[in-house]
């Protein structure tokens, strides 16, 4: 495969929840929640971490790979703009993901919070372009899958 194509993705993952849509929602809405669940236990060390939650708004995450990884030192930057956004039913952001200033994918992803009983059935969508270099779709959904993880344990459920 010639090295300069764009690889396109699109998967979907759900996790059926106990917590409410609206105490799903504010994992992802409060900065201080989100930054706990969504990278605190990662081997990357954290440098910065911004998020304006709004329509319009953007988050900003900059990590330094650690020893042990095959990029360790690297810098990953994650840059993403809020879409849309329905209190405690959807978001939407548009991010782009680069290595040491070199952008290597660019998507769309999806959260819906559907109410199911006193819970919440989660439904992630995730479309993504892979540029040179990139991690690949089934690194970005495996990702993705232990970020829910984590989710899951910030709620207080079992995984």
């Amino acid at each position: 495969m010639d090295n300069s194509m764009v690889i396109h993705s699109t998967f979907q993952l759900e996790r059926k929840l106990k917590a409410s849509p609206e105490r799903v929602f504010a994992a992802f809405a409060d900065e201080s929640t989100k930054r706990r669940w969504f990278f605190g236990e990662s081997p990357h060390g954290l440098e910065q971490h911004e998020l304006d939650f709004k329509v319009g708004g953007k988050e900003r995450a900059q990590r330094k790979m650690g020893p042990g990884t095959p990029v360790a030192g690297k810098t990953l930057v994650n840059e993403a703009v809020y879409e849309d956004i329905v209190p405690s039913r959807r978001i939407v952001t548009a991010y782009r993901m680069s290595m040491d200033g070199k952008t290597f994918s660019a998507s769309l992803l999806t959260i819906e919070l559907v109410p199911a009983g006193s819970g919440t059935d989660l439904v992630l969508t995730h479309q993504g372009a892979y540029f040179e270099g990139a991690d690949g779709p089934e690194m970005r959904k495996g990702g993705w899958e232990s970020l829910l993880g984590k989710l899951v344990k910030e709620l207080g459920e079992e995984a």
